[in-house]
């Protein structure tokens, strides 16, 4: 098993994609690239922690390849956009890869390159040693399946999950 730390915008939209795919045994919502310890929600959302919306997505390389978990992270997010993702802006909706190894800041290298050819214009998408993890709230753990017709999930995640199943469908687990 191979575990990823990466923000892309609000967490329930990466959260709700990685959760359909084959291969991927988990995820778990939360916070990292900071400076406070045990943050809340709340004190996330200031903006002034410095830690980003994280989902930390654990999988079975032999059933998903890692090239494809990392390009789905940059098919379900515009890793154009500095410090935002749509209507959400701060720093804790930046575009970001935290590495635990080597290796997998070479595979998310790559992964940036290969993102650079699929956007008009420079990737901002940030490459960052993982410190602490840090959990977020039960409530934010599987939010769009526990509140599917939740304003937030009807307008902005759908639709990414919607374009995830349509470009990486060969991954997606039957409905």
């Amino acid at each position: 098993m191979q575990t990823f730390v990466l923000a892309g915008g609000c967490f329930w939209c990466l959260d709700a994609v990685y959760r359909t795919l084959h291969g991927v045994t988990d995820v778990v919502s939360g916070y990292t690239g900071g400076h406070t310890a045990h943050p809340n929600y709340e004190e996330v959302c200031t903006g002034t922690t410095g830690h980003a919306e994280v989902v930390a997505v654990t999988f079975d390389p032999e059933i998903i390849p890692a090239d494809v978990i990392l390009d789905v992270f940059f098919t379900l997010h515009d890793p154009r956009q500095l410090n935002r993702q749509g209507n959400d802006v701060g720093t804790q909706y930046r575009s970001a890869m935290f590495y635990t190894s080597d290796e997998q800041k070479r595979l998310f290298e790559q992964s940036l390159v290969r993102a650079a050819d699929l956007w008009d214009g420079p990737v901002v998408t940030d490459l960052e040693p993982l410190t602490e993890f840090f959990s977020a709230e039960q409530y934010h753990q599987d939010f769009f399946a526990k509140n599917p017709g939740q304003g937030y999930c009807m307008a902005v995640a759908v639709p990414k999950v919607n374009k995830v199943r349509k470009s990486f469908a060969q991954y997606v687990r039957a409905a």
